[in-house]
């Protein structure tokens, strides 16, 4: 086989071969990539341990936040685990909600259409608008968010950074 032969070949297998399938955003396998972006983000893992956010865990050794897209409903689809180690603010666990109770000086849940999301990721504006906006539902801790505003926006910027697709619910 001469190289145009080869080439024409491996476009033909591009073409059959179904691309790698991104995850609907806020899924539990969304979840898990946006547990490995998480790591590699430097204000996330660092920052949130000189505010002390990653250490309010209340004993358990590990905050929990639970995201979802409101127009696919009303409940978490997603989840991450956050813990102290090796001195930094680690996702331990990402993908679907394990149904943990959630304690509300603690945990976080978020909200957002899916649009929302998307403009969050692009990084259009930050949480405190989209708060203020009513663009983010958000429960947890009010004060504890509001101190840690730069690592919150690098955190939506997630929905942005983790290839996802939008154009069905997670789970349907």
């Amino acid at each position: 086989m001469n190289r145009k032969q080869l080439a024409a070949a491996l476009a033909a297998l591009a073409i059959a071969a179904p691309a790698s399938a991104a995850s609907p955003l806020m899924s539990g396998e969304w979840a898990q990539a946006a547990c490995e972006a998480w790591n590699r983000d430097p204000v996330l893992t660092g920052q949130l341990v000189e505010s002390g956010w990653v250490a309010n865990d209340n004993g358990r050794g590990y905050k929990i936040l639970q995201l979802y897209r409101s127009d696919c409903g009303s409940t978490p689809t997603a989840e991450l685990r956050i813990a102290l180690r090796d001195g930094k603010a680690a996702c331990v666990g990402g993908g679907a909600p394990q149904g943990a109770k959630l304690d509300g000086g603690v945990d976080y849940v978020m909200s957002a259409e899916t649009a929302r999301w998307v403009e969050m990721g692009r990084g259009d504006y930050g949480p405190m608008r989209a708060m203020l906006l009513g663009r983010l539902g958000f429960d947890g801790p009010k004060l504890e968010a509001m101190g840690n505003m730069g690592p919150f926006a690098n955190f939506l910027l997630l929905a942005g950074k983790v290839a996802s697709t939008t154009g069905s619910c997670p789970g349907k």
